[in-house]
């Protein structure tokens, strides 16, 4: 399109905008993500996540639930160890995978009256003999470093196998995830569900994590074993397969009664521990919910659940999740340059679903992308980038009104005051409001220029809607039924005209309407067509392309011209052609005839009859030159009006035509009753009118007969009028006839009456002066019995 000599400097500044967010928005989003999440923000979506992330229960995996139904049967906690021994016996009677206890005997159990422990013993017992139960160690602290505290020595020597139940909180609280493997000085526990996966796949070989722990030997004193320094290894983010309740669990009261059938438990992992509210062990995790914590022997059968699907969640590596961040900032930072505002911040919201619907789908795979990066990234570079471009049009616009406002003005304007003290913005405000009042300044003089045109015009665009039109325009196609014309097609505007005909082309050539916005017709268009309206006006239109300063059509300036005047003109020289050609040329062609005849003795006529016939041809020219005469002088705009008594200009007319009448044996008489019959009027164009309505009645009149001219006075709601009438006796008008009254060069014969001189002019001539006074002429006519004409004047009489 247009260029000037800023667009080069304009998109160089747009670039090196562009690549300066871009390079700013790009270390953002890599940096934040390099560190894998801005902390609550992520967690907060990562908890959403895998809370929307659940996968149906294992069916191997059973709880044993000590919940305070139980408790309300068996009494507070704690319970004698020979009731977990009974329970334990019946479990493994019914031979399931494993048995994991995750209750805490660090203590021994109080001694009996004969100095025994009989509930450690029994418990040791049981564990012995089924060798398929998992004890928990825990981490204590004591004042002098973290050590594990396994559960008493009569206890832990029946144990098979042992495993830590320490989860990892994060800094909000929340459980999301835990070690599996945790220690000091080369001794290493296993995670609690780790070891009930590796006992039950003991001596299983090749099955590495599972087989990969080592087991200290069991203590067989009641000292805690204390390590220097602690270990933690094999973090495992806890891909939670549901919330509380999630999995199969049955109260321990139910199964120590034995309502439960023993196959229940067989080929299952069968977890004992604590869901009781008050026991303490429940933690707040990312599934807890509205239930606010969850209790630990479920988070303990969600890491197995996990551990036994395979399902872990891994976190992405920080140039991992860098590239996560930057890789949504690149695309919508593209798009920001290449796409408009709008698409921009259509982009910018899909690539804000895309990061999170991209975050969501790898969890769900089992890598965690923290999106937050990337989402305030995306947050904040649109908004920057908007104000960087905004700030640039602005600064753009305000120097090209500045420019412009200093431009010769192109139409007179008002005196402004100057201001004495301006800053930048208001010299720019100042400038843009100049512009703006200059382009409705300029709006408003060419609607006026349009307004002045004599003929209707319409400005379209290049597809031929209406974009502008002026009052002629809007009234004509009003008349026309199109009574909105702004944003109307141009082609079914002109729809109801006749069919269209160029001009100046031959009779073959075919043009339809949508031919006016075709460039290819332009220099036909430019001398205009020609066409009839339902009105039956003859109508030329014209059209003329516009072009832009780069010469690029940007629409069409249509006319329609009403052009009936000059058709009427043409159609009256014509029939004056004609007139000239024949009725003026007849009699000097006699003439000359005569005189030819008259050099030839034999054919000589004699001298009186010679003269007559000659003086007959030249009366006869004189009189149709002095109708011509008369009658494009009634038509000329050259009327000397002044008050005249109609009933004076009746009598000049009367008297002018006593000796027609007398000749031919009529009688003519006037009927005027007393009073004054002023009007405003050409004295000899009246005259001359009245005398052709009465010469016209006596000559269409028999001998014997009367013409009767008659004047009198009218009262109407337009005030009064003087109305005259002439009426006579004679043959009276065909109503065929009577349609060709007033029409040029038209006479009226009837087969019984007597020819009679004349071109058709006479009645013409009395209707144009009649009109031209502001009045009309009526007539009434019978065959047989004659014809009275009526002239209707305005008065001239005071109101």
């Amino acid at each position: 399109m247009t260029s000037n000599w800023l667009s080069p400097l304009v998109r160089r500044l747009a670039v090196r905008e562009w690549l300066s967010i871009l390079a700013a928005m790009v270390l953002l989003a890599g940096g934040l993500g390099w560190q894998n999440g801005l902390g609550r923000l992520d967690q907060t979506l990562y908890d959403q996540f895998i809370s929307q992330s659940g996968r149906p229960a294992r069916d191997d995996i059973l709880i044993v639930s000590i919940d305070d139904y139980s408790l309300a049967q068996l009494g507070r906690w704690p319970w004698p160890r020979t009731l977990h021994a009974e329970l334990i016996g019946q479990i493994a009677a019914a031979r399931p995978r494993a048995i994991g206890l995750d209750v805490i005997m660090s203590e021994p159990e109080l001694t009996q009256a004969g100095g025994e422990r009989s509930g450690d013993l029994a418990l040791a017992d049981v564990l012995k003999q089924n060798q398929r139960t998992v004890l928990p160690v825990v981490m204590t602290n004591a004042g002098a470093g973290l050590s594990a505290a396994l559960p008493a020595p009569d206890v832990a020597k029946g144990a098979r196998a042992f495993g830590h139940i320490n989860l990892e909180h994060d800094n909000d609280g929340v459980v999301r995830s835990t070690y599996l493997y945790e220690g000091q000085n080369g001794v290493w526990w296993p995670h609690f569900s780790l070891a009930l996966l590796q006992l039950a796949n003991a001596g299983t070989p090749g099955d590495g994590l599972r087989n990969a722990s080592v087991q200290p030997e069991a203590p067989i004193d009641g000292k805690p074993i204390r390590f220097g320094h602690w270990q933690r290894s094999n973090q495992l983010h806890i891909p939670f397969a549901g919330n509380n309740g999630h999995f199969r669990s049955i109260p321990y009261v139910s199964v120590l009664r034995g309502e439960v059938p023993p196959q229940f438990f067989t080929d299952k992992y069968v977890l004992i521990g604590a869901t009781a509210i008050g026991m303490t062990d429940s933690y707040p995790t990312p599934v807890s919910g509205g239930a606010g914590a969850m209790a630990g022997i479920e988070i303990n059968a969600n890491i197995l659940a996990s551990l036994l699907d395979g399902e872990a969640i891994a976190i992405a590596k920080p140039w991992q999740a860098a590239l996560f961040s930057v890789l949504p900032v690149l695309v919508a930072l593209f798009g920001y340059f290449l796409l408009s505002p709008r698409l921009s911040l259509l982009l910018n919201a899909g690539m804000l679903l895309l990061t999170v619907a991209a975050s969501y789908f790898a969890l769900r795979m089992g890598v965690w992308f923290a999106p937050t990066a990337a989402l305030l990234t995306l947050l904040i570079s649109y908004p920057l980038w908007s104000w960087r471009r905004l700030e640039a049009a602005i600064d753009y616009l305000g120097q090209e009104f500045m420019r412009l406002d200093r431009e010769p003005h192109v139409l007179p304007e008002l005196a402004s005051s100057d201001t004495i003290i301006e800053d930048v913005l208001e010299r720019r405000m100042n400038a843009m409001e100049n512009a703006a009042r200059r382009v409705r300044d300029l709006r408003q003089f060419i609607s006026d220029n349009l307004d002045s045109l004599p003929d209707a015009t319409l400005v379209t665009n290049v597809d031929g809607h209406v974009l502008l039109a002026n009052k002629h325009a809007n009234q004509y196609f009003a008349l026309a039924g199109h009574q909105d014309v702004q944003g109307a097609m141009l082609p079914y505007l002109f729809s109801s005209l006749a069919a269209p005909e160029p001009i100046n082309q031959t009779i073959s050539t075919r043009f339809d309407w949508w031919q006016l916005l075709d460039l290819q017709y332009a220099p036909l268009l430019a001398d205009g067509i020609s066409t009839q309206d339902q009105q039956g006006r003859d109508l030329l239109v014209k059209s003329a392309p516009c072009h832009s300063a780069s010469n690029e059509l940007t629409g069409w300036i249509v006319s329609v011209i009403d052009i009936s005047p000059i058709r009427a003109a043409e159609r009256s020289r014509d029939e004056t052609l004609r007139f000239l050609s024949h009725d003026m040329r007849a009699p000097q062609a006699s003439i000359l005839a005569l005189l030819e005849l008259q050099h030839d003795p034999a054919s000589a006529l004699p001298q009186a009859e010679l003269f007559a016939r000659i003086e007959k041809a030249c009366r006869k020219t004189l009189g149709l030159a002095d109708n011509f005469v008369q009658l494009a002088r009634a038509e000329s705009h050259e009327y000397r009006l002044g008050e005249v008594d109609f009933q004076e200009m009746l009598y000049d007319a009367t008297d002018e035509m006593w000796s027609l009448a007398k000749n031919k044996q009529i009688e003519l008489a006037t009927e005027i009753l007393p009073g004054d019959y002023p009007v405003r009027a050409d004295r000899a164009l009246m005259t001359r009118a009245l005398v052709n309505l009465i010469s016209n009645a006596i000559n269409y009149s028999p001998a014997g007969t009367r013409v009767t001219c008659e004047v009198r006075l009218q009262a109407t709601l337009e005030g009064q009028h003087v109305l005259c009438s002439i009426a006579d006796q004679g043959y009276g008008i065909a109503p065929h006839d009577q349609l060709k009254l007033f029409r040029r060069f038209q006479r009226l014969e009837l087969p019984n009456q007597p020819r009679h001189e004349g071109i058709g002019l006479g009645l013409v001539f009395v209707k144009t002066v009649v009109e031209r006074h502001l009045g009309e002429i009526r007539f009434a006519s019978k065959v047989g019995e004659g014809t009275t004409f009526t002239i209707v004047l305005p008065s001239a009489l005071p109101a």
